[in-house]
């Protein structure tokens, strides 16, 4: 499981011109589900984003995470993060799970997301052509495997 985590001033998705979900200051999570991927990926990966100490408090305290700072996560599902472009121009996606087993490993993560921040968590569209804007803050990204757990 891949996810490219960008901290946003706002974000949000729309499709077929009507906005579906919308953040202020939190974080935008990208996420790729591949076809070897857990539950276990998914518990680890959650923990991991809503944990992560990468907000300023105004006050110059330690680093706070997005729980810390009050703050919202916008989930898209993006199969593309396991594309392969090792052999020619066209990229592969082999590795990606298939939609059937993508979207319910998808809506567990939102639901597990949940549990830390609850309430705060929003969706993209599974599988729609979506339109993301977004303020980055910072600019911050990160990008999280949980096969490598570094």
């Amino acid at each position: 499981m891949r996810a490219l985590i960008q901290k946003v001033k706002t974000a949000s998705v729309t499709v077929d011109d009507q906005k579906i979900s919308e953040i202020g200051p939190g974080l935008l999570v990208f996420l790729g589900i591949e076809s070897e991927d857990t539950q276990l990926d998914i518990s680890w990966l959650s923990r991991k984003i809503a944990h992560l100490r990468i907000f300023q408090p105004l006050s110059g305290e330690k680093e706070q995470s997005v729980i810390d700072s009050k703050g919202e996560i916008l989930v898209v599902s993006q199969f593309t993060l396991h594309a392969s472009t090792k052999k020619g121009n066209r990229p592969s996606y082999i590795r990606a799970a298939r939609p059937e087993q993508a979207k319910p490993m998808y809506e567990s993560m939102i639901e597990e997301l949940n549990q830390y921040l609850p309430g705060e968590i929003q969706g993209g569209a599974f599988g729609a052509m979506m339109d993301v804007a977004l303020i980055n803050d910072g600019p911050m990204t990160i990008w999280i495997d949980s096969k490598a757990r570094e």
